[in-house]
C-alpha cells in the first residue's frame, strides 16, 4: 500500500491541524493505521493508531485528550485531527499502515508497520 500524507504547517501554540494519510493500492479494511512523530535530534514516537476494523484507537499519553484519530472508509484516508498543539508538538509526523485484524489491537511500534508515508512537517511556534 502506498501512504501520502498531508496537511502539516505552521501554527502558534493553542491552534489546530489536521493531517491526512490517503491510501492507494489496497484498501484499509484489514489495516492497522498509524501515526508517528519524529522532533530533529530524537528517535520516532508513536502518537496515535486505529484498527480499521474494529474502530479502537489509541494514544500516546503525551497527545490524549488534545489529538484524535480517525478515518473515512469511502477515502480510504486516516485523519489526524490535532488540537491544542504545544511547542513540544513539533516534528515531521509520518503516517504507517501494516495488515491487521481486530481482536488485535493496533500496535504502537514503528517496526511493527511495513508502509510509511513520506512525513509531513508540523511546526508549532510559542
Amino acid at each position: 500500500v502506498q501512504l501520502q500524507a498531508s496537511g502539516g504547517g505552521l501554527v502558534q501554540t493553542g491552534g489546530s491541524l489536521r493531517l491526512s494519510c490517503a491510501a492507494s493500492g489496497r484498501t484499509f479494511s484489514s489495516y492497522f493505521s498509524g501515526w508517528f512523530r519524529q522532533a530533529p535530534g530524537k528517535e520516532r514516537e508513536f502518537v496515535a493508531a486505529i484498527s480499521w476494523s474494529s474502530g479502537r484507537m489509541r494514544y500516546a499519553d503525551s497527545v490524549l485528550g488534545r489529538f484524535t484519530i480517525s478515518r473515512d472508509s469511502a477515502k480510504n484516508t486516516v485523519y489526524l485531527q490535532m488540537n491544542s498543539l504545544k511547542p513540544e508538538d513539533t516534528a515531521v509526523y509520518y503516517c504507517a499502515a501494516d495488515r491487521g485484524l481486530a481482536p488485535r489491537s493496533a500496535p504502537t511500534q514503528p517496526g511493527d508497520y511495513g508502509s510509511w508515508g513520506q512525513g509531513t512537517l508540523v511546526t508549532v511556534s510559542s
